[in-house]
């Protein structure tokens, strides 16, 4: 996916959204799922790694309720993620199937010293 065309849905001023289009302007990489999977799987996983984040004493920016409008969707969606060369933050964007709407977006700092999340 092209990066206008990833950053037309990006029209929210939530802080995660925001983040994201700053990231994709300001020329950060991306990567875009080819597939679109079930909201149920995403949401399944990220609902873990939200409680294991909250365990650790961290809030990640969007990410509760990205899982709650996942799970609300009830479509398949494809996932994005944008990850700053800086490797401090990174953005978890959920698309519609054909990428041209925004379903949810979270973001979060990166521990010093991780790597790229995988998805």
């Amino acid at each position: 996916m092209e990066r206008h065309v990833l950053e037309s849905p990006l029209i929210g001023d939530d802080e995660a959204s925001v983040t994201a289009l700053a990231a994709l302007r300001s020329g950060a990489p991306y990567s875009v799922e080819e597939r679109a999977q079930p909201t149920g799987a995403h949401a399944g996983v990220f609902s873990r790694r939200l409680q294991r984040m909250r365990m650790r004493g961290f809030e990640p920016l969007g990410l509760e309720r990205a899982v709650q409008l996942i799970r609300e969707y009830d479509r398949p969606v494809r996932s994005a993620l944008i990850d700053p060369d800086s490797r401090t933050r990174f953005t978890l964007l959920f698309l519609t199937e054909d990428g041209s709407a925004l379903v949810a977006c979270a973001s979060w700092p990166l521990p010093l010293g991780a790597g790229t999340p995988s998805l």
